[in-house]
This record gives C-alpha cells, sequence and structure tokens, in this order.
C-alpha cells in the first residue's frame, strides 16, 4: 500500500494533466466501449485515480444509472471531482481488499489499471465478486510487459542507467500482471466464471516530449524519493527522457505504441 497511497500531494494532477492523455484515455474509452448497459442500474468503479473513466462512464449511463467511484487515495478523488462535475456520482475512498458495501449490490463493476498495486489480490477479487449480484460483469484491464509500451519503456531504461543498482521500484509494479493465464486463474478462483482476456494495442499521445516527460516524473510516486534523496537528479533525468522520447516517437505531437490486457468476467 505504501507505494499506491504515494499518489498524493502534486503527483495527482500532474499525473490526470499529463499521463492521462498519454496512457490512460485511450483505454478509458476502450473500457467504457465494452460495457453493455442493459439491466445496469448500479455501477462500481474501483481505483477510479483522476476520473479517466468515471467521465465516460457518466456519459454512457447518461443518468440511467448510479455510479459510484471508490479510490484509495482521497487527493486522486479530489482530482476527480473537479473533472468530473456531477453530484449524482458517489466518491468513497475505499480499499480493494476491503470494500465498504454489503454483498450483492452492485450490476457492474470496473476497474482500470487498479489490480497490479494491491496487495493482496485474490482478497480484492473476492470482495469485488462479494459486492456483485449474481450474473453481473467485471470489465478491468492491466498492463501487458513494460517492453511493449513504449515510454514507460524509455522512461524506465533511463530511470535505471541513472541510479545503477539503486532503482525506484515503482515501474515493476504498474506492470507486473501481463500473464494472461495467471489473470485468468486469479479470477476464477476467487469467484468469477466466463473470464474473456483480450490484448489491445492503442496508441498514446501527448502535446510535446516535454508533457510526456513531466507525466512520467512528476506524476508517479517515485518523483518524491527521487526529489527527497537524490534532488539533483530530477532535471538530469527530465533531460534524457525528453529527449529519448523525442527521438523515438516525435515531438509536437508524441505518438507511442501501447499494449494492455483487457479482460470481462462474470459472477
Amino acid at each position: 500500500m505504501e507505494t499506491t497511497a504515494a499518489f498524493s500531494g502534486t503527483i495527482p494532477e500532474n499525473y490526470d494533466r499529463y499521463l492521462g492523455p498519454l496512457l490512460f484515455e485511450p483505454y478509458a474509452m476502450d473500457i467504457v466501449s465494452r460495457i453493455r448497459k442493459e439491466k445496469v442500474s448500479n455501477v462500481l468503479e474501483l481505483a477510479c485515480g483522476t476520473g479517466r473513466v468515471t467521465r465516460h462512464l457518466f456519459r454512457y449511463f447518461a443518468g440511467k444509472a448510479k455510479i459510484t467511484a471508490t479510490d484509495l487515495n482521497p487527493d486522486m478523488i479530489a482530482i476527480a471531482r473537479q473533472q468530473v462535475l456531477d453530484r449524482s456520482i458517489d466518491w468513497i475512498p475505499a480499499d480493494m481488499q476491503q470494500l465498504p458495501f454489503p454483498d450483492n449490490s452492485f450490476d457492474l463493476a470496473v476497474c482500470q489499471y487498479g489490480i497490479m498495486f494491491v496487495p493482496d489480490k485474490p482478497l480484492a477479487i473476492r470482495e469485488v465478486a462479494r459486492v456483485l449480484k449474481k450474473g453481473a460483469t467485471f470489465h478491468f484491464n492491466t498492463w501487458d510487459k513494460i517492453e511493449n509500451n513504449g515510454i514507460p519503456w524509455i522512461a524506465k531504461q533511463a530511470v535505471n542507467d541513472y541510479f545503477k543498482g539503486a532503482e525506484p521500484t515503482f515501474f515493476a509494479i504498474p506492470f507486473s500482471m501481463y500473464e494472461p493465464s495467471e489473470i485468468r486463474k486469479l479470477m476464477i478462483e476467487n469467484g468469477f466464471k466466463d473470464v474473456e482476456i483480450d490484448l489491445v494495442k492503442k496508441e498514446g499521445q501527448s502535446h510535446s516530449a516535454e508533457d510526456a516527460t513531466l507525466g512520467i516524473i512528476k506524476g508517479n510516486p517515485f518523483f518524491h524519493e527521487i526529489e527527497q534523496k537524490y534532488p539533483g537528479a530530477v532535471g538530469f533525468l527530465q533531460d534524457i527522457i525528453r529527449n529519448k522520447i523525442a527521438e523515438a516517437y516525435g515531438n509536437n505531437p508524441v505518438r507511442c505504441p501501447l499494449q494492455a490486457w483487457v479482460g470481462k468476467a462474470i459472477k
């Protein structure tokens, strides 16, 4: 939970402003496009972050379903509230390992890039299954290997080269669930059936290599660690990463390949 909880301070704002369009918006649109709205009146979003998926859920259901959006980090929810201005949405700080809802409460659950951060994943999946009604659907996604995701891979290599032996461990967490057989097993063993998992390729876009770099450095929890332990490294890393991004994927705008596993599980 330590790393997850570090999405605080200025990080959520930078995360949404710079990483949102680059990494998360393409898959937010994708995951909501897979939802069937028939017979859905209560929607639970897990790890809602800064509201990228929430915004699309709100538009998609157009007031015909109650949306409850949860995240472990109040600072992330604070940004989400600013992005999705609707009083009908319930914003609730909540841990996926201990959801504050009764059994059989929801017709649908959605989780974009959240499962990877949970320490006890089987417990979290059992909790999702518990609060869903029988026959309800759980839509989720996880990143494929970091090597298949252009800008994060560039950033990881640059950071590791700089620190050599004292590398921040953050990059290992979001890109830790890339085996579809293991993801399917996790769902089946913890309350779900009829699990479908697809490899989905997208293109991430940013206004500039500078914006993409600001997101990677200042929109990630390891920023606090670098700033505190190695304050001189921040500017140096920004220069290296910005140049490598521009060289690989252009500038004004930047376009880079993304790859993720997108899943659907029925309770």
